[in-house]
């Protein structure tokens, strides 16, 4: 009997903690719910929208994976100061959806904080894209809404009309006008065989770690490599970057459709923190220098407003 006492008052005490530690879901939270078209659960303050990538048949190294083994993005929301609430989230990407996902997101005035991959091996390949935001609760959900509708429904990017040279060219066609590019860029690069790389230090950067200067040697640089011909090329190259300039470089090189497909650190400790960008871009050299020279007018204009 007294075994049945004491089953019973654990029960009624999980059940009480249960209530207790249920929270009834703010009118504004599931309102987000509903504008997005999508489930969530609102726990310890925190609204959780749900982002989970069902639609995809995911292997790692040939081992089938189901969407709750890693790749389940998400959204999420809580209250801050002023009557405004901070967004965060980890968005789950094809490759091809990266590039319209990032654009909506920033012309929508969210920031997008890291692009990075969780897996070797993976097919098809999976990067996972960082968001973040302040707003009220109503605006955050239509600012972060078109970025979420590109998600499963971004169609695979037509093929190139017209494939990049081989090194050296076929007879008759022209080699990159690397005059041009260095008058664009306003660097002189190096010839590397077929390629063609400006390289551009942080100067107005003093890093030192045990006393050793850390300077574009050490790989604080910038750089964009090319390749190809003057009608026909692609560049690819990296950018180092302030925190306060990541989001302007972002969008500059978004603007003029080359793709980011990365965003992370490379040192560990720098006062202040580094981050580096990588991307790639096909079309005339002169645009894809020109995209890169833009994107290095960002640098240096800290504290100047986005």
């Amino acid at each position: 009997m007294g075994g049945m006492r004491t089953i019973r008052c654990v029960a009624l005490l999980t059940g009480l903690a249960s209530v207790a530690g249920a929270q009834e879901m703010p009118a504004d939270y599931r309102q987000v719910l509903d504008t997005l078209s999508r489930q969530g659960d609102y726990k310890a303050g925190v609204l959780k929208v749900n982002v989970p990538r069902n639609d995809l048949d995911v292997s790692i190294d040939g081992i089938e994976t189901p969407a709750a083994f890693g790749f389940g993005g998400w959204v999420a929301l809580a209250r801050g100061d002023g009557g405004m609430d901070v967004m965060m989230g980890d968005l789950v990407l094809l490759q091809e959806e990266v590039g319209p996902v990032m654009s909506a997101l920033l012309d929508n005035g969210l920031d997008v904080t890291a692009l990075h991959n969780h897996f070797f091996w993976d097919e098809p390949r999976v990067f996972f894209l960082h968001v973040h935001g302040h707003g009220t609760t109503a605006d955050l959900a239509r600012r972060v809404k078109p970025a979420l509708a590109l998600i499963g429904r971004t169609p695979a990017p037509a093929a190139a009309a017209a494939p990049i040279p081989p090194p050296g060219g076929p007879t008759g066609v022209a080699a990159l006008d690397t005059a041009r590019i260095a008058a664009i860029v306003g660097r002189a690069g190096e010839p590397n065989g077929a390629v063609y790389k400006v390289t551009v230090g942080r100067d107005d950067l003093h890093i030192s770690e045990l006393g050793a200067p850390i300077g574009a040697r050490m790989g604080l640089n910038s750089w964009a490599a090319f390749i190809g011909t003057a009608e026909n090329a692609a560049v690819a190259g990296d950018i180092a970057m302030l925190g306060v300039e990541v989001e302007p470089v972002l969008r500059t090189l978004r603007q003029a459709g080359i793709e980011v497909v990365a965003l992370h650190n490379h040192m560990i400790g720098t006062e202040p923190p580094i981050y580096f960008l990588h991307y790639w871009g096909e079309g005339r050299a002169d645009l894809l220098a020109g995209a890169f020279r833009d994107a290095l007018a960002q640098l240096g204009r800290a504290g100047t407003p986005r």
